[in-house]
C-alpha cells in the first residue's frame, strides 16, 4: 500500500511573551544522483531520484531569556540539519537488525546539539543559561523513531485515542516516577515547570530518550511545545486531531494554535503534524 503524508508546522509567540523562542522543522530526505557527463542517453534528465527514505520532524523550545533561548533553539535546529546531511547514509539503513545503528546516530545528533550549545554559551557568557528542549522524529513508513530531551512532546493519535509517546523530563515527572507525587497532581505543581534534562551549557544536564513507534494508515503524529500541551490539554488536543481526515493537517494545526491562544496563550506555541493516509 502506498502511503501519503499530510505535513504541517506552525509556531506563534502566544499572547504573553514578547518574542518567540520556539523553532520547528519539517524535512524530507531523498536519494538523488546528479549526472555530470555520460555517453548514455538521458532523455534530458540530469538528476535521477530514488524513493524518499524518510522525513524529519522537529520542535525545540528555547529558554534562558529571549535572545539566549531563541539562539539555543535555532542552533540545535541548524545542527540537526547539518548532521543529517553529513550522516544521511545511516538514515537509509533501518531494515530489521540495523535499527541500532540509526538509534546511535540519533543520539549522536543530540550530542552534536549539546556541544554546539556549550560552545555558543562559552563564546557568549551573557547567555550562559541558554538551553532548549528538542523532540525529533524520523519517519520511515511504517515506523517513527523519536528522540527527546526536555518537556516538548510527541503524541500519537490512533483509532480515536491519543497517546503521549514521550515522557516529560521534568522534576514533577521524576517525582511521579519515584512515587513521591500523584500523577494527577503533577501538572499543578511548580515542579512541572522545572526541567530535569535539556540541551544546555551543562553537559551533565542532558538525558536522551529514544522511542520507537509503529504507524498505521489513519494515524497522526503530533510534535508540540508545552505552549500547546499545558493550556489546551490532551482531551481537547484529541478532539482537534479527530478532524484531520476531513479538514487536513493545516486547518487542524491552525486550530490547535488558536486553541492555545484562546486559553490565554501563556507561552510560545508550536505544532508539527504528520497525518498518514492511503495514497491509493
Amino acid at each position: 500500500m502506498r502511503v501519503a503524508t499530510d505535513l504541517f508546522g506552525l509556531t506563534h509567540p502566544g499572547k504573553v511573551r514578547d518574542g518567540n523562542e520556539d523553532q520547528f522543522l519539517i524535512a524530507e530526505l531523498s536519494k538523488s544522483l546528479l549526472v555530470v557527463q555520460t555517453s548514455l542517453p538521458q532523455d534530458d534528465h540530469t538528476r535521477l531520484f530514488g524513493g524518499p527514505p524518510g522525513k524529519v520532524l522537529l520542535v525545540a523550545d528555547g529558554m534562558g531569556g529571549v535572545r539566549g533561548g531563541r539562539r539555543a533553539s535555532r542552533l540545535v535546529t541548524e545542527t540537526v540539519l547539518r548532521y543529517v546531511l553529513d550522516t544521511m547514509h545511516w538514515f537509509f539503513r533501518i531494515q530489521d537488525g540495523e535499527e541500532s545503528d540509526l538509534v546511535d546516530e540519533l543520539k549522536a545528533a543530540l550530542t552534536a546539539c549539546q556541544k554546539a550549545v556549550e560552545a555558543a554559551a562559552t563564546a557568549h557568557p551573557e547567555h550562559e543559561r541558554m538551553g532548549t528542549t528538542l523532540t525529533l522524529a524520523y519517519l520511515h513508513w511504517p515506523r517513527a523513531y523519536v528522540i527527546h530531551a526536555g518537556d516538548s512532546r510527541a503524541y500519537l493519535y490512533h483509532d480515536g485515542q491519543l497517546r503521549q509517546v514521550t515522557r516529560d523530563q521534568t522534576v514533577a515527572q521524576r517525582m511521579v516516577d519515584q512515587g513521591l507525587l500523584a500523577p494527577e497532581k503533577a501538572e499543578g505543581t511548580r515542579w512541572a515547570h522545572v526541567l530535569s534534562s535539556c540541551i544546555s551549557a551543562r553537559p551533565d544536564a542532558l538525558t536522551t530518550d529514544v522511542y520507537r513507534v509503529s504507524l498505521q494508515v489513519g494515524d497522526t503524529l503530533l510534535l508540540c511545545t508545552d505552549g500547546l500541551a499545558k493550556p489546551v490539554g490532551d482531551d481537547a488536543i484529541a478532539g482537534h486531531l479527530a478532524a484531520i481526515p476531513r479538514d487536513g493537517a493545516k486547518a487542524v494545526g491552525e486550530r490547535l494554535v488558536e486553541a492555545a491562544n484562546q486559553a490565554g496563550g501563556p507561552d510560545n506555541v508550536t505544532v508539527v503534524l504528520g497525518h498518514f493516509r492511503s495514497a491509493e
